[in-house]
């Protein structure tokens, strides 16, 4: 059983910056990865960024030079760090975490949700 808190969403305006947090608690695996993905209004949920326990990163080509991913393994919380923000960056972002034993089978969980608007 897994937990997962989400913080930092809210309003800003073109160019600005926000970063996200999003906490896991409970049973925790040895081995987890953990990511953002954003849905806009009328668009499908889309990969974001990722990253591994191990510090292995990913980011959509939208977002590079703009976003950074890390995460903090004692406090099991992942960062967003947006930067630039365009109004195309508008969406709710989920956390998305995955953890296993090793060699055990993945569990995924995911995030309530929170809203990144970027306007004037």
């Amino acid at each position: 059983q897994v937990q997962l808190v989400e913080s930092g969403g809210g309003l800003v305006q073109p160019g600005g910056s926000l970063r996200l947090s999003c906490a896991a608690s409970g049973n925790i695996f040895s081995m987890y990865a953990m990511g953002w993905y954003r849905q806009a209004l009328g668009k499908q949920r889309e990969l974001v960024a990722t990253i591994t326990s191990g510090g292995s990163t990913n980011l959509a080509d939208s977002v590079k030079g703009r976003f950074t991913i890390s995460r903090d393994n004692a406090k099991r919380t992942v960062y967003l760090q947006m930067n630039s923000l365009k109004p195309e960056d508008t969406a709710v972002y989920y956390c998305n975490f995955k953890h296993r034993r090793a060699y055990g089978p993945w569990y995924d969980y995911w995030g309530q949700g929170t809203q990144v608007t970027v306007s004037s």
